[in-house]
Formats: C-alpha cells, sequence, structure tokens
C-alpha cells in the first residue's frame, strides 16, 4: 500500500539524520520544507522532499494537501485514560473553592476513583476507555502512554493492566503500560505506608511481570502521597523486573525528589509546576526527560512549569495531557500546545518539539516515532487549510485538523 501526499504547504518536523530529542535553545528550531510531498509504504514513512523533485510513480492512494500542514502525530507521554466513571463533582467542589488536597481529605480525588474502579467490571472499563482512545486518536495522537493507580488493590491494578494492554492489542496506535501502584495509599494503608509498599513489590509486580502488563513503573513522589524514599524502593524495585521509572514529582512541592529520580536513571519526571534552580542543575546532563502538564495546571488553577527558565537553562522539555477524571479530563493534545504557548511563553516550535519528537522520547520511543524521517511509523496529522502551522496554539479553540493517518491508515 503506498500513500503519496503532494502540494504540502508546510511539512513540519522534518529531520534527515534520527535524533532521539531536542533540547535548550535548538527546540526554537523545527525543520520544514515548503511544498512538499510526504511518501508512505505501508505503516512507514520512505520518502520525502519539495514538489519540484516528487517522484512520478503509481500509488494506491493520492491526498492533495493544497494549502495544508502536515506534521508527525502527537505522542502524548502522560495519561490514566483508564479509569470508571468520572469525578465531575469534584470541579463543581473546586469552583465552590475546596482545594485538591481538601478534597483528597475527605475521600475524593484518587481513593473516589479507586473505588469506582474497584466497583467496575473490566469490560466495562474497556467499553468506556476505548471511546477515550478512539477521541484522542482523532485528536492526532498517535502514540500514548497510559497509566494504572486507580486500582491500588493486587486485583485492581492488575484489572486496569489488562485493559491497557486490549486496547494495545486492538487499536494501531501505539501504547505503552505504566504501572502506577503507588499513586495514592488506601484507607486502610494510610498510617502502615510500609505495609501497602510490601504489597506493590511483593504481590503486585510479580504478577505484572508474570502477565507482560507494564513497561514502565511509576510513584506519586509528593509531600503527603509517596517520600523520596518510599518511591526509591518503588523504583529499584521495579528496576528488578525491567521497569524504568517515569515518576511524578513537584506538583505541588520541591522535596528533592528530581534529584532521586535522576540518581535511578528515570526516563520522565512529570509535573514540574515547583522547579527551584537545584532541580534544574539535578536534571542538566542526565537521561531524564522532564514532562509539562499544561492543562492540569489550567484546570486545577495551579502554577505552570517554568518552561523558560528550564528552555534558557539548556533542558528538554516535553508535553503531555495528564488526561485523568479528577484533574485533566482531556486527553486534547491540540490544547496542551497551545496552552503551552499561551500560559508557559513557549513557541510554536518548541511546543511542537515537545509534544512530537520529545513527547516520543518520554515514552522510549524516538527511533519509530515523533518525526518525518524516512523508516520511521507513518503517523501523520493532515490539517485543514491554514495560512501557517502558528494557526494550530493560535486558534486554541478550534479543530483545526482534517485528517490523521496512524501507521499509514487514515483513521
Amino acid at each position: 500500500m503506498k500513500t503519496l501526499i503532494i502540494n504540502i504547504k508546510e511539512l513540519l518536523q522534518v529531520r534527515e539524520e534520527s535524533i532521539n530529542k531536542i533540547s535548550g535553545k535548538d527546540m526554537a528550531n523545527l525543520p520544514k520544507i515548503d511544498n512538499a510531498y510526504l511518501l508512505i509504504e505501508n505503516d512507514v514513512i520512505t520518502d520525502y522532499g519539495s514538489m519540484d523533485n516528487c517522484p512520478t510513480i503509481n500509488t494506491d492512494k493520492t491526498i492533495d494537501a493544497s494549502g495544508k500542514v502536515v506534521l508527525p502525530a502527537w505522542c502524548d507521554s502522560h495519561t490514566h485514560l483508564v479509569y470508571a466513571g468520572n469525578r465531575v463533582q469534584e470541579f463543581v467542589d473546586r469552583i465552590n473553592g475546596l482545594s485538591y488536597e481538601e478534597i483528597a481529605n475527605r475521600g475524593g480525588g484518587i481513593l473516589n476513583s479507586a473505588k469506582r474502579l474497584n466497583e467496575t467490571s473490566e469490560e466495562q472499563i474497556y467499553k468506556e476507555s476505548k471511546l477515550r482512545l478512539e477521541e484522542v486518536m482523532k485528536q492526532g495522537t498517535g502514540a500514548i502512554e497510559i497509566k494504572s493507580g486507580y486500582g491500588l488493590t493486587v486485583d485492581g491494578e492488575l484489572k486496569m493492566l489488562r485493559v491497557i494492554k486490549k486496547l494495545a492489542e486492538n487499536y494501531p496506535i501505539k501504547i505503552k503500560s505504566t504501572f502506577l501502584g503507588a499513586h495514592a495509599f488506601p484507607l486502610e494503608y494510610k498510617e502502615n505506608h510500609s505495609a501497602y509498599i510490601d504489597l506493590i513489590i511483593n504481590e503486585m509486580l510479580p504478577k505484572i511481570a508474570q502477565e507482560n502488563l507494564a513497561d514502565y513503573i511509576d510513584a506519586f513522589l509528593e509531600t503527603g502521597y509517596f517520600s523520596v524514599e518510599e518511591t526509591e524502593r518503588i523504583m529499584e524495585a521495579g528496576k528488578k523486573y525491567g521497569l524504568q521509572a517515569k515518576i511524578h514529582v513537584n506538583q505541588f512541592t520541591a522535596i528533592k525528589g528530581i534529584e532521586a529520580c535522576v540518581k535511578h536513571n528515570a526516563l520522565s519526571v512529570d509535573h514540574l509546576e515547583i522547579v527551584t534552580d537545584e532541580d534544574i542543575e539535578m536534571l542538566k546532563n542526565s537521561i531524564t526527560m522532564p514532562v509539562a502538564l499544561p492543562s492540569c495546571s489550567y484546570f486545577i488553577s495551579i502554577p505552570y512549569t517554568p518552561a523558560r527558565k528550564m528552555l534558557e537553562a539548556g533542558l528538554p522539555l516535553a508535553l503531555a495531557t495528564d488526561y485523568n477524571p479528577g484533574t485533566t479530563p482531556s486527553g486534547n493534545m491540540n490544547f496542551v500546545v497551545a496552552t503551552a504557548c499561551i500560559k508557559m511563553k513557549m513557541t510554536p516550535e518548541e511546543a511542537i518539539n515537545a509534544a512530537t519528537l520529545n513527547g516520543a522520547y518520554a515514552m522510549g520511543i524516538s527511533d519509530t516515532h515523533g518525526s518525518i524521517t524516512k523508516g520511521k511509523k507513518a503517523n501523520i496529522i493532515i490539517t485543514k487549510p491554514v495560512h501557517s502551522y502558528y494557526q494550530l496554539p493560535y486558534e486554541f479553540g478550534s479543530n483545526l485538523i482534517e485528517n490523521v493517518l496512524i501507521e499509514g491508515k487514515l483513521i
């Protein structure tokens, strides 16, 4: 199956040589070709260039992209897309003045979602989750990480991870699975943290490994949740099963969590609404990708990740949605990119780099996703006719996507 896209107004994120991430001032550069073509064979990109050099070949499908922008599909490296029900009442509670912490302390938040999930069948959770997945695919997401963490029991966590595995088997989108048993302490372990961590390490992890249900391990490293020492125990345990860490950290407080994550070679540190100079120094020259979640900041009115400070210090940065029922009930990466530009003062070039190639890095898939590079997966966004790609963040409330191809197929 050969698909040729012709007359592309702007072909973005063109990388002749495959690179795994972009950092600092280099994030301001988004390589592109004007008046371009793109050739796809089966599920991979095989050629591209100026229309002046467009080959004359027989194809199965030709798409005329006159006036349109083509770019790699979004790589969303942090979501909680699998869950049961919703937490719409907490949305109203926040409007009425309750904080995230106050809602959690009275049985809301993560524990609310855990109660619902454990009361819901695996089949029903799959039905609800696949609708969300189909929606984000239509919005241009071509690769996604999905976490567990709303089970907080052996059976509940396994149920979530099996749903994620089933989604990966039934949809063409690349899905990475993260075990987040350390999302919160269940009420029965509130005064006995060590016993719950023992449950994670001695019961959950062996069963997850036996069924090959996870790619990564995560913990909510935060004041009132998992301490630095507790998170280090979990990261060490994950390593024994081949699970690299991707850690929630610095959402509300900075307690030297980033230092611990870097020490343990975490693939990513996510949230970072609070970032100290010491944190930035720790991240320099590490393999750990900082990940910002601006739509979470938008939804619960907390600070935004200080992107400018981090980029000026030479760090890379990825963007993701944090799609979850409590603090970010949206998986729309277009809104994330726009919010990063509007609220975090990232340029469109920086934001697109962060949402494509750096997002792929934060999922461990930058060798196959995130850029227009020969041999990479043909995960492509085709916009509606636009004046330039700057309209994507500028017209933040409009749907400017006309078509999405995932692994070479229109969805």
